[in-house]
């Protein structure tokens, strides 16, 4: 009776923990993925553009398809979905980056690390930091919300394609290179 008992239990535990996992969730690092890939593919077209790499059709088109993508994504944004959704939009998102790579051919020379990758670059560190337990929760807010605020101010400057100003490429910069600072101080 107690056989039966133990196995009747460990089968609706089983039960439930496999349906708790194919359930709709809320995934907040698809999110931040997201995010990350959308501006440095529009930096990526902006730069293209600028360098004449890419023709205005051809980054008008991109810029159109990335648009769509981000239509999307906000619809998904802070809702609870399945992981295959956010699965597609990451699917989408690296599809139309090898399409811009492809149109803009081989970089002419190194540059500098753009703000964009960036902000890809500190996202991972304040990641890392968390979860090694080397950035207390109160600082990794503060941390987050700063660089959530910079993302959100240049995806704001860049939209559309335009190219953001000089004052504001260098307080973008300014402000990354603050964040750095503060972020090596956990390291």
């Amino acid at each position: 009776m107690k056989k039966v008992v133990l196995l009747s239990v460990l089968t609706v535990f089983g039960l439930a923990l496999f349906v708790g996992c194919i359930s709709m969730q809320r995934w907040p690092d698809s999110e931040r993925s997201a995010e990350n890939k959308m501006v440095v593919i529009q930096e990526k077209i902006g730069e293209g553009l600028k360098t004449r790499a890419l023709t205005p059709d051809q980054s008008q088109s991109f810029l159109t398809t990335l648009k769509g993508i981000r239509t999307d994504y906000t619809a998904l944004r802070d809702r609870m979905v399945y992981r295959e959704e956010w699965d597609s939009i990451s699917a989408r998102l690296d599809t139309l980056g090898s399409e811009v790579d492809r149109a803009m051919g081989p970089p002419a020379r190194v540059e500098a690390p753009r703000s964009g990758d960036r902000i890809v670059v500190l996202q991972g560190r304040i990641d890392d930091g968390r979860i090694s337990g080397r950035l207390p929760m109160p600082q990794g807010r503060e941390l987050q919300a700063r660089l959530d605020s910079i993302r959100s101010d240049y995806l704001r400057m860049t939209d559309g394609g335009r190219y953001a100003t000089n004052e504001e490429r260098t307080d973008i910069s300014r402000r990354l290179d603050s964040l750095e600072i503060d972020l090596n101080r956990f390291r």
